[in-house]
């Protein structure tokens, strides 16, 4: 019973955690409730969205699995934002849940240097300030020279249907009561968040005939850059969602019954997620809208239930029926299982390091919901770093700590750990300041290096990225040495593509940076691109047109990097740095920072900030 690694917990994070440390060469024992449910999507049936896609395309490049399951289990794909810029897209799958998690499990039985146990933690056990291993309540104690807790909702888990309340870490499952009672023993401050869930519905009895229907992309695009594109656009099955709508009605149903509502009488305690807020919730605070969008989404390919995205709940099972009776084309549903909410226990998120591990405890360290954060992505990104770090400790060396120029999980961490959370967190693209550099299908380029000297990114793949690399970097190159004079014919060729003429010597890749042109017109005026794939051509195009700011934003990152180890001179006057909120004055004062990456490292401190104290600092030495 003894290990090198021991994960608690089999969601996402927990199968990232214990995949990463298994194949890194370590003894791994994964804990869990219910064999069954490694890796459940416990909420929606979906991976990916806006900047979560970032974190999967991440996960991806690192050698997590994430990616490859979805593109296995996916039943639609496509890409959010598809009209806006490429840093902004996000690709989103609808999968097969039960196909998912049947993956997920399999994965995690057939990895060499891991076992699977089906039991529940009571308690970490210590000696002095370091873990050494945990007690199950069938009093088996595993030693372990490392521990991760991935433990999602499950502690102290209590769902709210209603007035009625019940301990558990998923409808029907246990919760886990006395592992956090481990953490306080050693002064972690531990809080209580809450999330939900929403009903789901037997497929046959809803009338999709009087809804919008919503298909996955033409040409769906895999998640995972190891997916063949080509045959997986070929042959990936796809099924549709469709779009419902509230009304006047489900409002008044609704509003009537506030006081039925765990959210507003009291009943729960814990703080939830403002950007996933529940359909209660929305009514309350928009107020003046007439309708919500609703998403109704399969859960399976055989499409026999279906989650009903947008109206998360825990208002009474009677309130539910009526409110979803209330929607048009749901008149007659037959609701499979009721909406909840829940509340947990999780540890703030500054006590750990940036590793992950926790600054209290040694050798223990914590990924997923129990960080604070909300959502699959999230959770499995945390779980990937957790197993890659633990392992690296093992290994007597330095930890992976991604830099928020490098990747979204950079930011996701360092938000975490510097700023703390007070409610559940979720990644958006606005969180990345840098994000023109972390474009999803950047992530392979940026971060398959690491994957592939940790051992997680097989050699293929790794040679993968390089071949794409070399053929973008050709044809940037072929774009920046093609130059064109305003001669008839060439100005004919614009015209005829309805792109303004040109007066002066230009090269191709300016021409490119347009916001009208497109990868047909890039080839037009430089046909040896031909030769790349379709694909590379757009990767070429992208960068092309994102040239100038990456540079600027290049530039930026490098005189952040220089000006970080500038000191602080002894006795700064704080106040007087016009541009500072109270707030960051006041926690400057108290840590009193001896340079600016000291600085950077207190909960709160923008790179703005930042930016300002540098001014200063130069304005106080002249």
């Amino acid at each position: 019973m003894n290990y090198d690694v021991i994960v608690v917990g089999a969601g996402h994070a927990g199968v990232e955690a214990s995949l990463a440390a298994a194949r890194m060469g370590h003894k791994t024992l994964l804990l869990t409730m219910l064999a069954e449910q490694v890796g459940a999507t416990s909420c929606n049936p979906a991976v990916g969205g806006l900047a979560k896609g970032h974190l999967v395309r991440e996960l991806d490049a690192l050698g997590g699995e994430m990616g490859l399951i979805t593109d296995e289990a996916g039943i639609q794909f496509r890409i959010l934002n598809q009209t806006k810029g490429p840093a902004v897209r996000g690709t989103r799958a609808q999968i097969d849940m039960d196909k998912y998690r049947i993956i997920a499990r399999n994965k995690i039985l057939h990895t060499p240097n891991m076992e699977l146990k089906q039991e529940t933690v009571e308690a970490l056990i210590f000696d002095g300030d370091t873990v050494v291993g945990v007690r199950t309540e069938l009093f088996h104690e595993y030693m372990a020279k490392r521990v991760i807790l991935t433990t999602g909702t499950f502690l102290k888990g209590v769902i709210h249907i209603g007035e009625y309340q019940k301990s558990a870490g998923r409808f029907g499952e246990f919760s886990a009561e006395n592992l956090s009672e481990s953490l306080k023993s050693r002064d972690v401050r531990v809080g209580r968040l809450k999330t939900g869930t929403c009903a789901r519905i037997d497929s046959s009895s809803i009338d999709f005939s009087v809804m919008e229907e919503q298909p996955g992309d033409d040409v769906p695009t895999p998640f995972s850059f190891r997916t063949d594109r080509e045959e997986f656009a070929r042959t990936k099955k796809q099924l549709p969602c469709y779009i419902a709508y509230t009304n006047p009605e489900t409002h008044a149903i609704i509003e009537g019954n506030f006081h039925r509502a765990p959210l507003f009488t009291g009943q729960i305690e814990g703080v939830g997620p403002r950007y996933c807020p529940s359909i209660e919730d929305k009514i309350n605070r928009f107020r003046d809208k007439d309708q919500h969008h609703l998403f109704i989404e399969p859960q399976t390919f055989d499409n026999t239930e279906c989650y009903i995205n947008g109206m998360s709940t825990s208002l009474p099972v009677d309130v539910q029926e009526e409110m979803i009776h209330s929607v048009k084309g749901m008149e007659n549903a037959r609701i499979v299982r009721y909406g909840y909410a829940i509340e947990y226990d999780y540890v703030d998120p500054t006590e750990l390091k940036h590793s992950l591990e926790t600054k209290k405890i040694k050798n223990l360290f914590l990924a997923g919901q129990i960080n604070g954060t909300t959502g699959y992505e999230e959770a499995a990104a945390q779980g990937l770093m957790a197993g890659i770090n633990a392992s690296l400790s093992l290994q007597g060396k330095e930890p992976l700590v991604l830099r928020r120029d490098e990747a979204y999980i950079g930011v996701l961490i360092d938000d975490l750990v510097t700023k703390g959370t007070k409610e559940p967190y979720r990644m958006f693209t606005s969180r990345a300041e840098y994000r023109l550099l972390l474009r999803e299908e950047s992530a392979d380029v940026r971060l398959s290096g690491y994957g592939h000297e940790l051992g997680l990114l097989p050699q293929d793949a790794y040679e993968k990225m390089l071949a794409k690399k070399e053929q973008i970097a050709q044809g940037v190159q072929l774009l920046k040495e093609t130059k064109f004079t305003p001669n008839k014919e060439f100005i004919a060729l614009l015209e005829s593509m309805g792109e303004d003429k040109i007066t002066d010597t230009i090269y191709a890749e300016q021409l490119a940076a347009r916001k009208t042109f497109t990868v047909e017109k890039m080839v037009a005026i430089v046909p040896e691109l031909e030769k790349f794939s379709d694909y590379i051509k757009e990767e070429i195009l992208v960068e092309a047109k994102y040239s100038r700011y990456v540079e600027k934003q290049s530039q930026e990152i490098e005189k952040m990097k220089k000006y970080l180890t500038i000191e602080i001179p002894e006795g700064f006057d704080f106040k007087k740095v016009s541009g500072l909120s109270k707030e960051i004055v006041e926690k400057l004062e108290k840590f009193n920072p001896p340079t600016l990456q000291a600085a950077s490292q207190i909960s709160g401190v923008t790179p703005a900030a930042l930016e300002i104290l540098h001014i200063y600092i130069k304005i106080s030495k002249r």
